[in-house]
């Protein structure tokens, strides 16, 4: 019979748990008070020293002096410089290269609407908020209206070109570029199409994407002139909710419209 200490031994080499009751149970045996103790390393017996056995010495024989002979040393050889190889770095190709620099992100196209309008010898570039034509009873459009009549101009504004907003992006799918840039290239081409047959003393830029991308003029800029080249001089103000929203933004542009009143003529 083995020992306790050797078959805890063999059952946690078999990855068996030996689980004991804290309580006596019924109609069991006494529990061993050996088993409840932490198993002690038994000692290795010591192992039987091998008796070294007496070997003989076995009797010397003397030999006579032999004269070492002494071998010409050979010439060296030449060396033959063997071609290290390249490290990896090295022999990475260029459109491994190319694979191996992250791509750069692709902007998403900008969002927005804009209506061309002319009221007299000013050209009205306006954020469509809705991103629709504006309606005879729109709040904005009512707004704009009290705008024009207090810079004395006509307060019935004319739809320029076709009356047809420019909405961007102009396509929903495809690999054609409608970033930034290239939304300010078309508005202000439209811009400039329209400005050539018509004519203007002034430009109204009316709200954000206005400012951005038909002046490329920052939302800092506002109740001021700026000149936006090729296209001329133009007054930067806040989108139509805004000055709804804030009050005190219609009387700062108030103050703005009055300073650049000679630029247009007085409407009729």
């Amino acid at each position: 019979m083995i020992s306790e200490t050797r078959r805890r031994a063999y059952l946690d080499a078999m990855q068996v748990a030996s689980w004991l009751p804290r309580t006596e149970l019924p109609f069991a045996a006494p529990s061993r008070l050996e088993l409840l103790q932490p198993p002690v390393a038994e000692p290795e017996p010591a192992g039987a020293v091998a008796p070294v056995a007496e070997v003989e010495a076995a009797p010397v024989v003397e030999r006579p002096a032999v004269t070492p002979t002494v071998e010409p040393t050979p010439a060296p050889r030449p060396r033959i410089a063997m071609p290290e190889p390249k490290s990896a770095a090295a022999t990475v190709s260029p459109s491994e290269e190319a694979a191996a620099e992250p791509a750069k992100a692709i902007e998403p196209p900008p969002r927005f609407s804009l209506q061309l309008l002319r009221a007299g010898n000013v050209l009205l570039v306006v954020e469509l908020p809705t991103g629709e034509s504006f309606q005879s009873r729109d709040p904005a459009y009512i707004l704009l209206k009290d705008l024009l009549r207090a810079a004395r101009l006509p307060d019935k504004p004319q739809q320029v070109g076709d009356g047809e907003p420019i909405r961007w992006p102009l396509l929903h799918k495809g690999s054609l570029d409608q970033g930034a840039e290239a939304a300010r290239d078309y508005v202000q081409g439209v811009m400039a199409a329209e400005l050539e047959q018509m004519g203007c003393d002034c430009i109204w830029l009316i709200g954000r994407p206005a400012l951005r991308f038909a002046g490329e003029v920052d939302v800092d800029n506002c109740y001021r002139e700026v000149a936006v080249e090729g296209l001329g001089r133009a007054l930067a103000m806040p989108g139509l909710e805004e000055l709804m929203e804030q009050p005190a933004a219609k009387a700062e542009l108030w103050k703005a419209m009055r300073r650049s009143m000679p630029r247009w003529h007085i409407g009729s």
